[in-house]
Formats: structure tokens, sequence, C-alpha cells
């Protein structure tokens, strides 16, 4: 769980070095190649040493990072999102979400994407965590946020989203996480750890 102070964005350095195994919680980096920039994403090649001494070459997806809201309202309901996603070729159930903007803190990126996405404005927050979307080859880290003490308000909803509103009471959203009904990773491991963060109180941050 994020401590409360813990907002800033999770810093992730590659350095390149000489030699390598000497330090093990260090995954030392060289001779990157760009291979294709988007407006997202980035792919690269890289030589990779890992603690051991061995190297290899490994492509990798670098992404800007993002931010997911797990917004509890008085009655213990969750805000979740019936969205269309073309790359899962369909509907999915999801927190509110989005991607962190140039030098855009993950809060501020978590209460801009919940106001445009629900039109929801929140007094408090929690930090919970990190998630890592796929480590083998993907860069992204979602900063996940707990918002309670919630108001309405108009939601400004970019054009390329096809996005329904749902209020799910917290214990059947957990129970779609446990039976497969909620397979977005960030959606399960967010839910997860809201009802955690409930259930111990614990300080919040307006």
């Amino acid at each position: 769980m994020g401590d409360e102070t813990g907002d800033d964005r999770l810093q992730i350095a590659f350095a390149p070095r000489d030699g390598c195994g000497s330090n093990p919680d260090l995954l030392a980096m060289s001779g990157h190649v760009p291979l294709f920039r988007g407006d997202i994403l980035t792919l690269v090649e890289e030589e990779v040493c890992l603690p051991d001494g061995r190297r290899f070459r490994m492509q990798i997806a670098r992404h800007p990072g993002g931010a997911a809201v797990a917004a509890v309202d008085e009655g213990l309901r969750v805000c979740l999102l019936r969205q269309y996603r073309h790359v899962a070729g369909g509907r999915l159930w999801e927190l509110p979400a989005g991607k962190l903007d140039p030098n855009e803190r993950p809060r501020a990126t978590a209460r801009r994407e919940l106001q445009e996405e629900t039109g929801l404005r929140a007094a408090r927050w929690r930090p919970l965590g990190i998630v890592h979307s796929s480590p083998g080859v993907f860069s992204e880290v979602i900063h996940l946020f707990l918002a309670t003490e919630l108001s309405a308000g108009p939601s400004a909803r970019q054009a390329d989203e096809d996005i329904e509103v749902h209020w799910v009471e917290l214990g059947r959203a957990l129970d779609w996480a446990a039976d497969g009904t909620i397979t977005d990773a960030k959606t399960i491991a967010g839910l997860l750890r809201a009802h955690a963060a409930l259930q111990a109180g614990g300080p919040h941050r307006r």
C-alpha cells in the first residue's frame, strides 16, 4: 500500500554500466536502439545484463505510466466504467483511469481522469500503491488511488471514448473480480486494495 505522502511518480532508472552482476538489485541496460516512436508508446531494443552476468537483447515498449481511481460513495458503491476496448475485442469493466501527461503527478492525473470520464470530484484521496501492467515487455506503471467524499459534475470525455458509467456495490465488484467478470488487471488490483484500505481505515488527504 502506498503511504500518504507517496504521491510522486515512481522513478525507475536504467543506466548503462561497466560489467554486471555486482548489484543484484540493478538490471543494467546498454546498446539502446530506437525502433518506433508513436504518440503514446516508444518501442526500443536494448542489451540487458542480468544480475548473474548473462546478457541478451530484448524489445521493450516504453510508456509514460498512468493512474486509476476507485471512487467509492457513502453507500459503499464503486464507480465502474463499461468501456469499449478495440484491442480487447469488446467492452470491459474498468476503474476510471488514464495516461500521465508530461510532468504531471499521478494524483493530478487521477483527479483529471475521474472528472473527465465520470464528472465526479473527490474531497479525499488515498494512494493505493502501483501496478506493473506487463513487466516482461511493457514499462507502464499505474498508480492506484481511493477517492471518497464524492460530488457530481459535468464530464468531458474524449472523442474516441465509448463509456457507460455504472455504480456497483463494492462487494459485488469484488465478486466480479474473483469470478472473472472483471478481467482488467488494474481494476482488479484497485478494487482489492480499496476494499482493504476502507476496512483498515487510516488517513486520507484532501
